[in-house]
Parts: C-alpha cells; structure tokens; sequence
C-alpha cells in the first residue's frame, strides 16, 4: 500500500459529524446554485462553474501531492462515462431548482437508494428479495405523494428531478464498478476534469456577471463545497463503515427545508410533511434489510 493513503480508522462519531458536515456542503451546492439560476445567470453558466472551481480546487491541492498518479485510470471508459452522467445529473437538477423548492428536489433525490435497490439487480447482478420490492414501492409512493402528479398545480420541472436522481443512480453503480480499480482522488479530479470540458462549449454563450456580494459568494461557492463535501465524505468513510454513516446522509432534508424557507421564502407544504418521511423510511429500511442480510451471509 502506498505510503501517502491513509488507513481505515474506527472513530464512527467523527465520521458521523463528517458526513453531516458534508451534506450541509452538498444543499449549499443546489442552493448557489438556484440563488444564481433564479437571478438571471444561465443554468450551463452555473453548471461550467459549479466543476470549474471545483477543478481548481482539485488540482491545487492534489497535483503537488500526488503528480501523474493523478493521472492514472485502469478503466477510461468507465471513468469517462462517470464523469458524463454525473454533469448530466448536475444539468437537470440545476434547471429543476429554478423551477422547485429545494424541499421538493431534495424529497425526490432521496428516493436514490430505492432507485439503486431496483437498478442494482439488471446491472450489478444482485439479488433483491420481496421485502425491499415492496419497501421500493411504497417509497415511490411518497414520492408520488410529494409531486401530486394529478394536482392542478402540478410543475413539469418534476421530471427535471427524476432525471437527476436517474442519473445519480448509474453514476453511483459505475463508482461501484470503478472500486479498488482506480484511486478516489483520480475519479473525483476525472469526474471535475470531464464536466468542465464538456461544458466549456456552452458556457459562455450568454455569460452573466454576479451584480451584487450575494451572488459573488454562489459563484465561487458551488464548487468550493462541492470539493469539500466530496473530500469530507471521503474521509468519513475511512474513519466510519458506510453502513454506519448511510442513515446520517437524510439529515439533508433538514437543511434543505431550512434553506428553501429561510433563504427562498419557500416553506414545504403538507405534502412534503407526509410524502418525504414515506421516502425517507423506505430507504432506511432497504438500509436495515441489508444490515441484516450482509451479518447472516
């Protein structure tokens, strides 16, 4: 093992105050990024930021570390393809939050692990009992209680969500796949490196300047925190199980409901009070039925 890689350590309650701090990076993310997108900046705009300073970071603090291992991918198609629908993820979810409360796109993203749940048994070849099936679709259920599909005010920018967690979903399996084949640090400066590229075309075609300090600070903080959640999450990892730490990531509801009322005006409605916990307890029991089934195997 190579000396500069830390060891796995077993401090579960700092790893547990990490990863809360990184959710809290991960819901300033999305809200820059609707301070800038509902101030006029143009959403391509906000996403070629979001990677770009992210980039940056990466690169200064990792080039002089590490040098061209940085470099070093076993696997280019797949880390290529991260990268791709990870900034195709970004692209929807930064167009669905000029349209929705955070409480809403935040409901909808939290319906991840069940989309993994049924992904993971065509592309990873995993086997899914009867119970999660029936935990899966009970939580799309709350998530159909949260968009109220048949509502008269029903907002087509729901689909812009679904699409975000979709692509959330296969950038979370291919992870999986690229695991102990290529190092962390290549697959988040890859993933920063692809999106700014990609995005670079598109960025600049109707460029808007921040007009005042708030939207100077959304500006430069989209891939700030996106770098330091991302660093963070890593580390909680090495210091707790993800078993451990996978029940703390909902605390995001909690900042995003604080961040879409206290920042937007936008309180969450009825529905989010009964839909996201429906959401939020079908993942945690596909969490608990995997518990159970990984200490029986």
């Amino acid at each position: 093992m190579s000396s500069n890689i830390k060891p796995i350590e077993d401090r579960r309650l700092l790893g547990i105050f990490l990863v809360m701090v990184s959710v809290l990076c991960f819901t300033l993310i999305d809200t820059s990024a609707k301070w800038l997108v509902s101030s006029g900046t143009p959403t391509l705009q906000a996403v070629f930021l979001r990677y770009l300073v992210q980039l940056v970071i990466f690169s200064a603090f990792l080039v002089p570390s590490r040098g061209r291992k940085l470099l070093v991918t076993r696997n280019p198609s797949l880390t290529i393809l991260r990268g791709l629908v990870l900034l195709a993820a970004t692209i929807f979810n930064f167009f669905a939050v000029k349209f929705l409360p955070l409480t809403v796109t935040g409901s909808i993203v939290f319906a991840l692990p069940l989309l993994l749940c049924a992904l993971s048994v065509p592309l990873l070849g995993e086997h899914v009992g009867w119970r999660r099936w029936i935990a899966i679709l009970v939580g799309f259920g709350g998530v159909l209680i949260i968009i109220q599909p048949g509502a008269g005010d029903f907002n087509w920018a729901v689909f812009l969500s679904f699409g975000a967690v979709t692509c959330y979903a296969f950038y979370n399996i291919i992870t999986r796949k690229l695991a102990g084949v290529d190092s962390p640090h290549s697959q988040q400066f890859y993933a920063a490196l692809i999106a700014t590229v990609c995005i670079l075309p598109f960025a600049f075609e109707e460029w808007v300047w921040p007009s005042d300090a708030a939207s100077w600070l959304a500006f430069f903080a989209m891939g700030g925190m996106g770098a330091v959640g991302h660093q963070i999450f890593s580390i909680a990892h090495r210091l707790a199980p993800a078993s451990t730490l996978a029940p703390f990531v909902y605390i995001q509801i909690i900042y995003m409901t604080a961040a879409s009322w206290l920042v937007f005006g936008e309180p969450p409605d009825r529905w989010i009070f009964l839909g996201a916990p429906i959401v939020i307890g079908s993942g945690l029991y596909i969490w608990l039925r995997e518990r159970q089934l990984q200490a029986g195997a």
